[in-house]
């Protein structure tokens, strides 16, 4: 029997699961499928050009007809993207990683006009009440576990403050979350559902090559470690954020040098 929260009855979903919207994981198949499978999947949309934003929603759209996300980082998003994805009308709208002097809410209400609902990841308690005051749907508590950019909070020390903050707002947990024990556990902390980003890469459907895949599979999460190292290389500074990497040998080279 499917798991019932506030998530999935404003989302219209049938699991509390979410697909992280990973912008270097261009993959209409893998949300489509994860939406199929009654989650919530998600378009890392970013770094797209607006033609390929449109024609990426229409890929997904052709998969499935069930409810998914374009997710959004707003200290990166262009205006010309973000307008070519709400013409398209995506049920969900995710958003995550706005730098302090941006507001939120105007991001929100253009997403609102358009329909959609919204998610806005987070890191911190202040982060929660700044999107819940702006009118998010959804939070995104994400813990220093996740890949990917994270914030320094565990994701045991942050959901359940994030739930007691804004106890009106569905929240999701996410950060170091790949299974149904990890799902009971946020659900026990107070969350509606979770958001797992890595746990999908190495799936069939996942883009990623195959040995990278395997990578993922040989992790035991002892290998990562949270540097700015590859923001540097790619010359973006994230606000307030470092990203959990794997080590290899150029981080290993540059690790606390940055």
């Amino acid at each position: 029997m499917a798991i019932r929260t506030r998530l999935t009855e404003l989302l219209g979903i049938e699991h509390p699961i979410g697909l992280g919207g990973m912008g270097s994981v261009d993959a209409p198949a893998l949300v489509a499928a994860a939406c199929e499978a009654g989650a919530l999947g998600a378009i890392g949309a970013t770094n797209f050009s607006a033609a390929h934003m449109r024609s990426t929603i229409e890929a997904i759209r052709a998969r499935t007809k069930k409810p998914f996300a374009a997710n959004f980082l707003i200290f990166l998003t262009q205006t010309d993207v973000f307008e070519a994805a709400l013409q398209a009308r995506p049920p969900v709208v995710a958003f995550a990683w706005p730098r302090k002097d941006q507001a939120l809410k105007p991001w929100f209400d253009r997403a609102h006009q358009a329909g959609a609902k919204i998610t806005h990841m987070v890191s911190s308690v202040e982060d929660a009440k700044r999107a819940a005051d702006a009118g998010a749907d959804v939070l995104i508590a994400q813990g220093t576990e996740g890949g990917g950019h994270v914030s320094w909070i565990a994701t045991l020390t942050l959901v359940p403050m994030v739930a007691d903050a804004c106890p009106n707002v569905p929240l999701m947990a996410a950060g170091g979350i790949a299974d149904g024990r990890g799902l009971a556990a946020a659900l026990a902390l107070g969350a509606d559902g979770v958001l797992m980003g890595t746990r999908f890469l190495a799936t069939e459907e996942s883009p990623l090559h195959a040995s990278f895949k395997q990578v993922i599979l040989d992790s035991d999460g002892h290998d990562t470690l949270l540097t700015e190292i590859p923001d540097l290389a790619a010359g973006i500074v994230w606000p307030g954020a470092m990203s959990r990497s794997r080590r290899n040998r150029f981080i290993e080279r540059w690790a606390g040098r940055e």
